[in-house]
This record gives structure tokens, sequence and C-alpha cells, in this order.
């Protein structure tokens, strides 16, 4: 299967977030680029002012409402939208791709296949089948075939100021991974690839688990011994229920995974960790998510890793407790005191 020439065609961007505003400014540097937003309004004001979540947009970009036409324009396309909303994008672009169509997502979320009418609270286990990366939900919707992701330690607010920064893409094939580093890479921005496409989409995933659980330390007032603890713990975590899942411990290790957890662990810029350090300070989840503008995705994670661990058998104390705070009422200094007294008994068992 031959690809178009990238280097001269536009590129598409869908979803003006935070994230998505970063990706297509850095793309904008080597390439048009059409970023689609849902909302009309919002692409009217970007239009007029060049200006989008509070930062200015490259001359390169067109802001876009229209699907068939992003489609149309672009082989190459970006999805970067909530976890929630991205089966529901995806169909609507379903109708306008084709084989040659390249797709990299940078949504570091995960998807479930319930009934509809059903919430996932009312399921105490979930097993593989029923738990979706978004690479194979672009499988499951579209006729693309080349698809790969981006995860890595990427903040958003660092990457729209230029800070030096990398990430990773995933893919089965070299050439989406190819593709990828030729339309991100800048003086700025380094890309790395890696072939374990679905474990370097769980190690961006699982990481915000752990982000709300740092969080939630600096909102009691901890310190760096209590960070180190529960970074090496999460990590062990991360790589136990990432197994379950199909994902190789290899993809772990490296940028998507240590780089990104270490980042988030560490910035009040993640959103995973601001909602961690509010909890710690009294306030209710449902407080905190009415008043945050982009989803947090570690929220949605943690109840799916819970219920996955809970039908793998899998030990997974502190995607337990953060459930717990999140959903069941207990405070984050109970929380902290139950793994305080959980038995690791081995440091590391994975290798």
């Amino acid at each position: 299967m031959t690809s178009k020439n990238t280097s001269k065609k536009t590129v598409g961007v869908i979803g003006a977030g935070s994230f998505g505003t970063s990706i297509a400014n850095i793309l904008a540097e080597n390439s048009a680029v059409l970023m689609y937003a849902r909302d009309a309004d919002q692409v009217a004001e970007m239009s007029a002012s060049g200006i989008n979540k509070g930062r200015e947009l490259h001359k390169n970009i067109t802001p876009n409402n229209d699907l068939a036409h992003l489609a149309e324009n672009c082989d190459v396309i970006f999805p970067i939208v909530s976890s929630k909303g991205f089966r529901s994008v995806i169909q609507q672009l379903a109708p306008h791709l084709h084989p040659y169509h390249v797709l990299i997502h940078g949504t570091k979320g995960l998807d479930i296949s319930i009934p509809k009418g059903k919430d996932i609270s009312s399921y105490k286990k979930l097993s593989r089948e029923e738990i979706k990366t978004m690479s194979e939900v672009i499988r499951d919707e579209t006729v693309v075939v080349r698809v790969g992701c981006l995860a890595g330690p990427n903040l958003a607010k660092e990457l729209a100021d230029g800070q030096p920064a990398a990430t990773v893409v995933a893919s089965q094939f070299d050439e989406v991974i190819n593709i990828g580093q030729k339309l991100l890479r800048n003086n700025n921005f380094q890309v790395y690839g890696n072939k374990d496409l679905i474990g370097i989409e769980l190690a961006g995933v699982l990481k915000n688990i752990i982000a709300i659980a740092a969080g939630a330390l600096s909102g009691l007032g901890l310190g760096e011994n209590a960070k180190g603890l529960l970074v090496s713990r999460g990590m062990v975590e991360m790589i136990y229920l990432g197994k379950a899942l199909g994902g190789n411990t290899q993809a772990f290790l490296g940028l998507a995974g240590i780089g990104d957890l270490v980042a988030t662990c560490n910035s009040t810029l993640s959103r995973n960790y601001t909602v961690g350090y509010r909890l710690a300070q009294g306030e209710t989840l449902d407080q905190i998510i009415e008043s945050m503008e982009e989803v947090a995705e570690g929220v949605n994670t943690v109840q799916i890793m819970k219920r996955l661990a809970n039908n793998n058998n899998v030990k997974a104390p502190i995607t337990e407790m953060v459930h717990k705070v999140l959903f069941e009422g207990m405070t984050t200094q109970e929380a902290l005191h139950y793994l305080m007294k959980y038995p690791f008994n081995v440091d590391i068992g994975f290798l």
C-alpha cells in the first residue's frame, strides 16, 4: 500500500482543546493544517481572531467545521478528542475515510463496549473484550488500516510555550512512525518511534490514575519520599494492569511510560494531578468536574481499570484506593493509611 506525498499535503487535526491546539501549532511549522472543532461558533471565533485557548494559532492553521472537507483534503489525520466522545467522532468521520488515510490519535483514554442505557457503575467486572484503546476504536469503525498514536510527557501548556519536549509515535507500521516523525519533529520537539501500539497507548492511559494519586499526596502536604514511593509503586501497578490488557513491559519503561508518569505526577499543569490535589483539599469530585474546562481522563480510566482488575484478579491497590476516594466516599487520608499498611512483600516482580 503506497502513501501519497505527506510533505506537500494538508494535515488534519480533529479537536481544538488545549492539546489539540498545541499539536496543530507544531504540525503547522512543517505543513498546512486543517483543525476541526465541533462548535461552529468556536470555529468562527478562531477564524476571526487567530486565537484559541488563549494561544495564537500558527498562520498555517485553518479552523474547520466540516469533517467531510477535512477528510477529502487530508491524507493524515490526528484525532485528539476526549475518550468519551472519541467513538462518536470517529463514526461521523468514517463515511469520509478511505484505506489510504493514516490516523494518529492523541487521546489518552479508554472506550468501553457495554449495552446502550447501561452505566459503568452497574458493572463490577469488565473483560478485555469490553475495553478498547482508541486505535481499536478506529479499526472497529473505519476502513483505515494504518493507525498510530502519540504518547509521552506532553503537557499542553509547555508545548504551547515552545519548551523542549518529546513524544512517541507508536504503530505496527514503520510508515506511520516515519510520517509522524516527519510531520511533528522540530528543533524543540523530538519524536521517537515504537512498534508496540497497544503498550504505548496503555502507558499513556494508565499513568493518569497515578497522577491523581500524586496530586492527592501534594494536597495532603506530603513530600518527595512519599512521591517517590507512589511513582515507583505506581509504575509496577501500571505494568501489571497493562499486561492484563495485552501490553508489553518494555513500553512502560520508556518515554510514554516512566517519562509521562514523572511529568504528570509533578505538574500542576496536569488535569489529573489537579483532580487529586483538589480532592485532598476537601472538594468533591462533582465540584471539581463542574469547574474544569477539559476532561481529566484518569477519572474514567479509574472506573474501567478497577473493574478489569476485579475480572483478572490483578492486585492494583493504588487504583482501588483512588476509586474509593473518587466514587465511594473515602477520604484521601484514609486511602493513604490503607496503602501504607498494604503488604508489598516484593519490590519488583515482573522481570
